[in-house]
């Protein structure tokens, strides 16, 4: 099964009514990550009026929001939904305020909040996780161009290549296809190669 998630870390800001909205973001995997986020943003902006969050972990599906003193729903919750509506899990979002003196309303708010965090999640880069194993594959150099089209053809993802006597690719491979491309591999080679599988996991994609 498959997620999407962010890369690394983001930030965004804009001005709405004299107040400065900033959105940040960042990957997250445990709650102790998402919480040690939030305490940064907040020890950056100690003056603050408001440093409004939401975090959605696939650890034990947790989720959690907060107002930090918005009106109740104006805020955590409308960045909870900004994170969920995009299909972003393993993340933690916080938008900070700096009051400009202009209420703006419930619905300012809601709006805001969900800009913030719009912003900030478009200023990131998105990655989708899937379960995949790390290959390696050794060859021949006058194999070197069919494995590579072999790998390329079906989806795999090379993240290295060395050259020795012999060559060494590194390729990530979507688990539902290790085995078919295996075979591909071997046949296309003639069996002259060797591969072996270095990890299995959520790999990017």
């Amino acid at each position: 099964m498959s997620y999407k998630t962010i890369r690394a870390r983001a930030e965004a800001s804009f001005i709405e009514k004299k107040s400065e909205f900033i959105g940040y973001i960042s990957p997250a995997t445990t709650e102790e990550e998402a919480v040690g986020f939030i305490n940064e943003i907040r020890a950056m902006h100690r003056k603050a009026t408001h440093n409004c969050y939401a975090y959605i972990l696939r650890n034990n599906n947790t989720a959690r929001h907060s107002d930090d003193g918005e009106p109740g729903g104006t805020a955590g919750m409308p960045i909870f939904d900004v994170l969920s509506k995009n299909g972003i899990t393993d993340a933690v979002c916080v938008v900070t305020r700096y009051f400009g003196g202009i209420l703006l309303g419930t619905g300012g708010l809601v709006h805001a909040y969900s800009k913030g965090a719009s912003l900030a999640l478009s200023a990131a880069e998105t990655v989708t996780m899937e379960i995949a194993d790390s290959l390696k594959i050794s060859c021949e150099y006058n194999m070197y161009g069919i494995v590579s089209s072999t790998l390329s053809q079906y989806g795999a993802v090379i993240r290295n290549t060395e050259y020795t006597d012999s060559v060494c690719v590194y390729a990530d491979i979507k688990s539902e296809t290790t085995d078919f491309i295996i075979e591909k591999l071997i046949d296309s080679c003639n069996g002259k190669v060797c591969t072996e599988i270095l990890a299995h996991g959520y790999m990017e994609f």
